[in-house]
């Protein structure tokens, strides 16, 4: 059904001396970077190492925006005032940015991180919120998340180009969104399972829910987190998986 998929992973998640992932390796494999923008993580130094790596293997920049929330790597709810949420969008999007532009690169599509990701699902105000300030830093900017989620909804509505994704390393309920991280199985950690699942998206436009059912599913874009134990396996597994099923991957930017 998919000749053509994006393998996006988060990156530059760390701070400071807290390393979460080896995004060096993850940038040789993926065709978009979800690069964080210093409030749920991330900090000035991990943002240029990976907007320059980003550049140089020719891996799309997306801005990976979320709630102010280190302590917590932004997967807490914050019931933020929209106006203020914009701004802290849109202070995240000119930082990447600048970043971005220094490597010889451009921010090229937006993805909002954890709690976010999962509030303007359903939140028209923090929804609108995000939309915003997406378009008042670039109002043909791509955003990429859940399909049905109001965030696309909107983002579609404003004229925004809008990207579904699906996830090749979280499980998912029978309604179609993600399992919640502290439920059992949430997290999927076995190589050959992901790249099975991902496979199945592309070719079939479905995935399995964790009770049996077949949800359709058709999504321009793969995740895998960079969190999640062994990403780059994960994320070299899928990719390799993609290729040998005669799937294009690359990014939709």
């Amino acid at each position: 059904m998919t000749t053509v998929l994006d393998l996006n992973c988060d990156v530059a998640e760390g701070f400071g001396a807290w390393r979460i992932a080896d995004d060096d390796a993850l940038l040789t494999v993926v065709t978009g970077a979800n690069i964080a923008c210093g409030f749920h993580a991330g900090d000035p130094s991990a943002m240029r190492r990976a907007c320059l790596n980003a550049v140089r293997h020719g891996v799309a920049i997306g801005a990976h925006v979320g709630y102010r929330d280190l302590a917590g790597f932004g997967r807490r709810y914050i019931d933020v005032d929209p106006a203020e949420l914009t701004d802290d969008v849109l202070y995240q999007l000119g930082a990447l940015s600048a970043f971005a532009a220094a490597a010889g690169g451009r921010v090229g599509y937006v993805k909002p991180h954890g709690a976010l990701y999962g509030a303007i699902g359903s939140d028209d105000g923090q929804a609108g919120a995000v939309v915003s300030a997406v378009r008042q830093f670039d109002p043909a900017l791509p955003v990429l998340g859940m399909p049905g989620s109001r965030w696309l909804a909107l983002a579609a509505e404003a004229g925004l180009p809008t990207v579904a994704e699906a996830f090749a390393d979280r499980a998912y309920t029978p309604d179609g969104l993600l399992l919640p991280r502290r439920s059992p199985g949430a997290v999927l950690t076995d190589p050959a399972e992901v790249a099975s699942r991902v496979v199945r998206l592309a070719t079939d436009g479905e995935v399995e829910a964790t009770d049996g059912t077949v949800l359709a599913m058709r999504a321009r874009s793969v995740c895998v987190h960079g969190d999640t134990p062994g990403a780059v396996e994960l994320a070299r597994a899928a990719r390799a998986a993609l290729v040998g099923a005669g799937v294009s991957v690359r990014s939709f930017v």
